[in-house]
């Protein structure tokens, strides 16, 4: 049986939060935060960090989002 995501759990939470916040990204800060903080630990055995690997971690300074 294949090991599960250690990142899974975060990003699925990144998936509900945008859904329920019509994907306002600003209004999900927090959750993208934890995931970003999972990543940092877990990125070399996690494929759910593919798109954070890359990502910076002031990203969202720019768009007008402030972290957590």
């Amino acid at each position: 049986m294949p090991q599960k995501d250690p990142c899974q759990k975060q990003a699925c939470a990144i998936q509900a939060c945008l859904q329920a916040n019509k994907y306002a990204e600003v209004m999900c800060v927090d959750v993208i935060h934890h995931m970003r903080e999972c990543c940092r630990i877990h990125a070399e055995h996690s494929a759910c960090c593919s798109g954070f690997k890359h990502t910076p971690a002031g990203a969202f300074k720019d768009s007008g989002l402030t972290e957590v």
